[in-house]
C-alpha cells in the first residue's frame, strides 16, 4: 500500500514527535524546529516545510518450530529368553531377589517351573515408565511366561490397605490355596509333636505330622494343587503318596491302602482331587491318614501351620481389575 509524503509545519521551538506503527514495525521520527537566529521563540515565516516519508519494511518471518516428539509411552515392557532357569531370566530383567521370589511363587500355580520351563521359553514385564531414565524398581504391573505354544499371565493389584499380590485374568490370587484338612475324619489319633513314644517302635522320635482316624476307604484328597513326587511304599509310611506343592511347601499321605486309579509319579493333581484312600498300611496299630505339611522342608503341625486361604477379587474390585488386566494383556500381545 503506497504512502503519501506527511509534511510537518514548523512551529514554537521544541521537539516534534512523529510515531507510526505498521505491523511489527514502529518508526519514530524527532525532529527539532528551525528556530530564527538570535530568537528563541519566532520562526522564519517563509522557512520551508520539514517532509518526512513513511517506508514499510516487512517483518521477518517467524521460525519454524521443530515438530513436537510423540509422548513416550506411559508404560515399559521388556522380554528375556530362558536360557537356564527361571530365576536367571528374571535377573536378566533387573528384578530383584524378592520380586523374582513373588513371580515364582505366582506362575507356580500355573506351571511346573523345573519341570516345564525350556531353553527358548520367554519371560515378558511390564513396568510403570520410570521420570528422568532411572531403573524401574517396582513390581511389575504385569508378566507372561511363555511355555512352548502356551501362555501364562498374572497381574499386580492393590488393593484399599495398598498390600500388592498377583492375580490371574479371572481375578483368582496365585497365592497357593490350602484346604487344612484332606480327609472326613472322626478324631485326631496322635498329635504332631517334636518329641514321643512311638507306639510301635517303642522308642522316642519326632512325628512330623498328625494322624487322622477314619474308616478304612475314606477318601483322600490333595489339600493343594501340586505334583506327585512319590507315590508307592516306604518303610513306616507304608503306601504313600508325596506331593510338591507350590513353594515353599509340601504334604505327605501316608498309611494309605490303595492309590486313586491312573495316579503317577510326575502328575499334577488339583487341590480337592482324590489322590488314595484310608489303610492301615506301614507301621500303623488302627485306620488312619498320616498327614504331614513342610514348609522349605520343614515339618510343621498341620493342624497350626498358616496357610494361604482361597482368595480373589469380588465386586467393584473384580470389574476394575479386569478393566486394567484386559488393557495390560493387550500390552503383552503387542
Amino acid at each position: 500500500m503506497p504512502f503519501s509524503p506527511i509534511t510537518a509545519s514548523p512551529g514554537k521551538a521544541g521537539r516534534l514527535f512523529f510515531a507510526c506503527a505498521i505491523g511489527s514495525v514502529c518508526t519514530v521520527v524527532i525532529c527539532n524546529a528551525l528556530q530564527r537566529p538570535h530568537s528563541s521563540s519566532a520562526v522564519k515565516d517563509d522557512a520551508p516545510a520539514v517532509s518526512f516519508r513513511q517506508t514499510a519494511v516487512p517483518s521477518a518471518a517467524p521460525a519454524s518450530a521443530p515438530p513436537a516428539a510423540p509422548p513416550e509411552p506411559a508404560r515399559m515392557t521388556e522380554s528375556a529368553t530362558v536360557d537356564g532357569t527361571f530365576s536367571d531370566a528374571a535377573q536378566s530383567l533387573g528384578l530383584d531377589s524378592s520380586t523374582i521370589a513373588t513371580l515364582t511363587q505366582a506362575f507356580a500355580a500355573k506351571v511346573d517351573l523345573r519341570r516345564d520351563l525350556r531353553k527358548g521359553d520367554t519371560l515378558s514385564v511390564i513396568y510403570d515408565r520410570p521420570q528422568g531414565g532411572a531403573t524401574p524398581h517396582d513390581e511389575p504391573l504385569a508378566a507372561r511366561l511363555t511355555t512352548g505354544s502356551s501362555s501364562h499371565d498374572v497381574f499386580l493389584y492393590r488393593d484399599a490397605e495398598g498390600e500388592a499380590r498377583y492375580y490371574s485374568k479371572d481375578g483368582d490370587s496365585t497365592k497357593p490355596a490350602f484346604t487344612r484338612y484332606p480327609v472326613e475324619f472322626t478324631r485326631v489319633s496322635s498329635d504332631f509333636s517334636l518329641r514321643r513314644l512311638d507306639p510301635v517302635t517303642h522308642r522316642w522320635q519326632s512325628h512330623d505330622g498328625v494322624d487322622l482316624a477314619a474308616p478304612i476307604g475314606t477318601p483322600v484328597r490333595a489339600t493343594a494343587q501340586g505334583t506327585v513326587t512319590f507315590i508307592g511304599r516306604q518303610t513306616g509310611y507304608g503306601k504313600v503318596v508325596m506331593l510338591e506343592n507350590p513353594p515353599p511347601y509340601s504334604t505327605v499321605y501316608a498309611h494309605l491302602s490303595r492309590f486313586a486309579k491312573g495316579l503317577r509319579n510326575g502328575a499334577t493333581v488339583a487341590r480337592g482331587q482324590v489322590i488314595g484312600y484310608v489303610g492301615r498300611t506301614g507301621w500303623a496299630t488302627g485306620p488312619h491318614l498320616h498327614y504331614e505339611v513342610h514348609v522349605d522342608d520343614v515339618a510343621m503341625d498341620p493342624l497350626t501351620v498358616d496357610l494361604p486361604g482361597d482368595d480373589r477379587l469380588r465386586g467393584e474390585e473384580r470389574q476394575r481389575f479386569a478393566k486394567e488386566a484386559e488393557s495390560l494383556s493387550a500390552e503383552l500381545s503387542g
